[in-house]
């Protein structure tokens, strides 16, 4: 993709929506909504890298209720023409048609590249990649086992969506318990991960959520790590103008 002059691209991840609950999750969903309205005046594409929701788990004929506001402004975003690229993350894991034929907008559920104005991007929510965390690469592959989705859809809604809140509620990064704190380049995996990448392909920016922590690593003299943050603290994102790529916070 070229951008036109004056032509943004927009990144964001991490929202969480209906975390603690949909009312205390509300004025952050609105934050976001207002954040978009901004965006799409100059935006040539948005990005959104993953758990958008704290829980989305879609049935063959029913999704979790709720965040109408949101999925209603990315509807009317896609609708002028604007595209909208969606990265599942740990929370959504389970996206399986809905974005793509109600909102037009096409779901990636590993890091992808991309290149715009030929700089180019390694875009991706971010768990589950680079050494350790083995626990949840375990449970990873449990939760993305066909077998057990396909077991999971028999739990009528009601009790599948209310069950899943409620463990996922239980994530201590939304309840506030775990301080997010930076580990040190040597510790935090993603760094490690993007290292790892670069032994084998040069890539000028890596570009990932999961963390909730807002970040810019140089990687080495011309390759770059931005981590988005989240938009339950920080209400962080980042933006590229066709030159260079900065971290921003939407304090509207």
């Amino acid at each position: 993709m070229n951008l036109p002059e004056g032509k943004k691209i927009y990144f964001a991840s991490d929202n969480h929506l209906g975390a603690p609950s949909n009312e205390q999750s509300f004025p952050r969903e609105q934050k976001f909504v207002r954040w978009l309205d901004e965006v799409k005046k100059d935006a040539a594409a948005i990005f959104l890298l993953g758990d958008l929701f704290d829980f989305w788990f879609e049935y063959k004929t029913v999704v979790p209720k709720g965040f109408t506001r949101t999925l209603g402004k990315l509807a009317e975003i896609t609708d002028s023409g604007i595209p909208v690229y969606y990265f599942v993350g740990n929370h959504d894991l389970w996206m399986n048609g809905y974005f793509e034929e109600e909102l037009n907008i096409p779901v990636y559920h590993k890091p992808k590249e991309f290149i715009f104005n030929e700089t180019t991007f390694f875009i991706g929510h971010g768990d589950g990649l680079g050494p350790g965390d083995k626990g949840y690469k375990r449970m990873k592959k449990v939760f993305t086992n066909p077998l057990a989705k396909w077991l999971y859809r028999w739990l009528h809604p009601d009790l599948g969506v209310k069950l899943a809140q409620y463990l996922s509620v239980k994530n201590k990064l939304i309840s506030g318990d775990e301080d997010v704190t930076f580990l040190g380049e040597e510790n935090e995996w993603l760094v490690q991960y993007c290292k790892r990448k670069l032994e084998d392909k040069h890539r000028d920016h890596f570009v990932f959520g999961h963390r909730h922590l807002p970040m810019e690593i140089k990687l080495n003299d011309n390759s770059r790590y931005t981590n988005l943050g989240d938009w339950i603290i920080h209400y962080t994102y980042a933006v590229f103008d066709g030159k260079k790529m900065s971290l921003e916070k939407f304090e509207g």
